[in-house]
């Protein structure tokens, strides 16, 4: 095994060269004057997003190997090693094949000859696709993720993360899951039932240093433990459990990166007992990803700050006793995104789809529940601001702050995609026990489904898939612990993501009638992985203006 590892990361090294060689064609056209140019790179949307797709997809390939091979240097087991080799293997080629094909589309348009990809075509790397993707390779491992089970991550986890992980599994298990169905199919607000046994274990504390009443150490970050807690909640359900504690990520990295030392002792403890709950006012209804065009606005009176304006997708924003609301606090509207500032508006707390509440001052704030396919239970609001009054000391970062949101948002969100890289890696973890389950259990045309070669190739590859978005998954999650990892948080958002959509969908083919059916899960499980490429950060601005501009932006 070691050898075909071994073998597999030369595989792997020419492919990236390849892809390099794409990198610094199309870096040359969109630099000017040794920065990377927007309106540059808008001029060639098709190929930047393909690189970056590409990026992401050798990104989890690599995490793939890098854990495969660190597992033969352990002690495990012959039959684990090989499992996960397999899926490595499978992985990296159906990975190379992907991109070589790709590139060969617009070969001009990447700098690059077909003699120059020859070798991916050919050759060794040829036979190594050929031999991993080949039916009856595919059908065996389809045969033997039965046997190999959940694939796992235990060399990048500690003990206790690993009880951590036991301790939400029992919990999405035995209080989750009986919720989920009805919660989505009614559209319900999330019960007590579920709030308050994760109010008792400090799950809005993931986040929180220990100085400020939550569960993370004051010396470093646990990315990993947020990771774990949040892949077992979103196999129970993404809307009614996986996304509670996203929101508080966010706040709390915000307020760590900007906020002042009272802000921090203040508002810090608050979140990490869940009280208030608290929602993000970022996207506005002809602004998302656009911050630097946003019109909420947040004017200078005696004692604070005035709010005006929309504000919508805030999630939870109606049981949320407090609102991060980026705002637009500087005059000169040339600033920008620099012209943005953090503000930290209170409300009571309200159930159901609408709210309105008039502050004594005479401010208002009302929202009303967006209706959507899935991710139910938190519901999504459309906010409207009329004169909020916000005081002076929710500032994040007080006079320090002004003009500073958008970077304190940008330190939030960070913490946002890996999160939401772990609701994904749920998602589909459940999508394909379901699958599995399903499987073995109907049988057509006089013999179990799990018997036909299809079935245990899209088993194969859902499976395979899915390892290598939880492998990228938790490498970064150890270099964010780390204080790197910023750009691989975005490339496995987008990876992961998008791969939900596959995974959700090939699991629901595999239900056949039933997985149509509001009655089964794994439609639940569709419907609620299509959001995941949409919020914090659409993959579409993610991979132009935060990956590829990366990519562009290196010598």
């Amino acid at each position: 095994m070691q050898d075909s590892i071994q073998y597999a990361y030369e595989f792997f090294a020419q492919t990236e060269t390849i892809l390099q060689q794409a990198i610094q064609h199309v870096r040359a056209k969109v630099q000017q004057n040794g920065r990377v140019s927007t309106s540059a790179i808008n001029q060639h949307q098709l190929v930047s997003f393909d690189i970056a797709w590409s990026a992401a997809e050798l990104a989890a390939a690599q995490a793939m190997l890098d854990y495969t091979s660190s597992m033969t240097k352990q002690d495990s087991s012959a039959e684990q090693i090989h499992g996960e080799t397999k899926l490595a293997l499978t992985f990296l080629a159906q990975a190379i094949t992907q991109i070589r094909n790709r590139l060969s589309q617009r070969l001009d348009e990447y700098g690059l000859s077909f003699s120059e990809i020859q070798e991916l075509y050919d050759g060794p790397v040829n036979a190594f696709c050929q031999k991993q993707l080949a039916s009856q390779s595919l059908a065996s491992l389809g045969d033997q993720i039965r046997t190999y089970g959940r694939d796992g991550v235990e060399l990048w986890t500690n003990e206790e993360q690993q009880l951590m992980r036991d301790t939400f599994r029992r919990l999405a298990e035995d209080v989750v899951m009986p919720w989920a169905e009805k919660i989505h199919r009614h559209d319900l607000d999330i019960p007590d039932e579920i709030i308050q046994p994760l109010l008792e274990m400090g799950i809005f504390g993931l986040s929180i240093p220990q100085q400020y009443g939550g569960l993370c150490s004051d010396d470093h970050e646990d990315t990993i433990g947020m990771i774990v807690a949040t892949e077992e909640l979103s196999r129970g359900s993404l809307g009614a459990a996986g996304s509670l504690i996203t929101r508080p990520e966010i706040l709390a990295r915000a307020l760590l990166a900007g906020g002042t030392q009272e802000q921090k002792e203040y508002w810090l403890p608050k979140l990490a007992e869940g009280d208030p709950f608290c929602a993000v006012a970022v996207t506005e209804p002809d602004y998302g990803s656009d911050v630097a065009g946003m019109q909420c606005r947040a004017t200078k009176v005696d004692g604070g700050w005035h709010l005006n304006g929309v504000k919508t997708w805030c999630t939870f924003g109606g049981k949320a006793g407090v609102f991060l609301v980026l705002a637009r606090t500087e005059t000169d509207v040339s600033l920008g995104h620099k012209g943005l500032s953090l503000l930290l508006a209170e409300k009571p707390a309200f159930p159901g789809h609408e709210f309105a509440y008039t502050q004594p001052e005479g401010g208002q704030m009302s929202g009303r529940a967006i209706p959507t396919i899935g991710y139910r239970g938190m519901h999504s609001f459309e906010v409207f601001f009329d004169n909020f009054f916000v005081p002076d000391s929710h500032l994040i970062g007080e006079e320090e702050g002004r003009g500073r949101g958008f970077y304190h948002m940008m330190a939030g969100f960070a913490g946002g995609r890996i999160q939401t890289a772990a609701r994904a890696i749920g998602v589909m973890q459940a999508a394909i026990d379901n699958a599995r389950t399903y499987a073995s259990e109907r049988s057509v045309f006089g013999q179990p489904l799990e018997q036909y070669e299809l079935i245990k190739i899209k088993l194969a590859r859902i499976a395979s898939t899915l390892a290598a978005a939880r492998k990228l998954t938790y490498k970064v999650g150890q270099l964010m612990d780390q204080g790197k990892g910023q750009m691989e948080a975005s490339l496995a958002k987008l990876f992961a993501c998008r791969a939900a959509e596959e995974v959700t969908r090939e699991a629901m083919q595999i239900h056949g009638g039933m997985g149509y059916a509001e009655e089964t899960n794994v439609s639940r499980y569709f419907v609620d992985a299509r959001v995941l490429s949409i919020f914090e950060g659409a993959e579409e601005v993610l991979a132009l203006r935060v990956i590829a501009r990366q990519l562009f932006a290196k010598p």
